[in-house]
């Protein structure tokens, strides 16, 4: 069976025309290339060259292979660098399922930073309902996934692994609203103010309604939406407050920059939410997908999110 280095002395040699050249440029000795030479002609069962005033000879039948080691050698050099480049993050796919809030500005803010000195790097991303979001990396057909987190539902798995970040949410006022000159809003100060929220069968919704319900105030609910994002809308318009989370917030600072209408304002007592990071335990995670889930997970921190499970 040929090896690679008898390949390699066997192709210097052709290049060259000489035992000599092809040791200097293979920085072995010339015996060296000699045995390496003589042992591919042994695996081969045929000479490669005629040896005629001490020079070597290519017979016809070494053109043949000169062509076929070339296109063999220049293939496996050109796996050695894709593999240095995914090794250096700068070659690879990852594939990213999300709920919609972060597949609008969050993450394809993040994946351009990362990617913007990588050509070689693609990323597919797609949005889906979280509930689909969850099937869909428990089937293991995505790197990574966002999704809200359900309680209790990976404990009922084995087929994907969780990272829950709990966010302290925002209330979305317009920048003209009297509420904008305050560091935090309470209930009492949303007392039967239109607001702006998730649906009524979501774990927001729940903790809204909890916290009015504790301050002992009236919870006017006027508009719902599934996402985050459409609620910012109806702020705009003056036609309500909103709650939302901190992703919302900086999904809206990338969209407008500093020239946008609303303010965000902490509540207090804080109300929760929770986020879930997802991945399939038997699709083996590449360098890149690792990179990018740090990134993630370090946008999560900044954002303000606790990891709590």
């Amino acid at each position: 069976m040929m090896k690679i280095m008898q390949m390699k002395a066997f192709h210097e040699i052709m290049l060259t025309g000489s035992v000599s050249a092809a040791a200097r440029n293979l920085h072995r000795s010339q015996p060296a290339i000699s045995s390496l030479v003589a042992g591919l002609e042994d695996d081969l069962g045929m000479k490669l060259f005629e040896r005629r005033n001490g020079r070597l000879h290519p017979v016809p039948e070494a053109h043949y292979l000169q062509e076929e080691c070339s296109e063999l050698l220049g293939r496996m050099n050109t796996i050695q660098q894709n593999m240095q480049g995914i090794k250096a993050l700068n070659t690879g796919k990852i594939e990213i399922v999300t709920m919609p809030g972060p597949s609008v500005f969050l993450l394809p803010n993040l994946i351009a930073n990362f990617a913007k000195e990588k050509p070689n790097v693609e990323s597919a991303l797609i949005s889906r309902s979280s509930e689909v979001v969850f099937q869909l990396i428990a089937a293991q057909q995505y790197d990574l996934g966002i999704a809200d987190y359900f309680e209790g539902k990976a404990d009922n798995t084995s087929l994907v692994k969780e990272n829950i970040f709990r966010f302290d949410c925002l209330c979305v006022m317009h920048r003209d609203d009297p509420l904008a000159k305050k560091k935090y809003i309470s209930p009492n100060d949303l007392d039967d103010k239109p607001l702006a929220t998730l649906d009524h069968d979501h774990e927001l919704y729940a903790n809204v309604e909890k916290a009015f319900s504790e301050s002992q105030v009236r919870l006017n609910v006027r508009f719902t939406t599934r996402y985050f994002i459409p609620l910012l809308t109806y702020v705009e318009r003056k036609l309500a407050y909103a709650t939302v989370d901190p992703i919302a917030m900086e999904s809206y600072r990338l969209y407008k920059g500093s020239g946008g209408e609303l303010v965000f304002r902490p509540f207090k007592p804080a109300i929760t939410y929770r986020v879930s990071i997802l991945t399939p335990v038997y699709r083996p995670a590449s360098l890149l997908t690792q990179s990018i889930t740090e990134k993630l997970i370090a946008e999560m921190h900044r954002l303000g999110g606790v990891l709590i499970g």
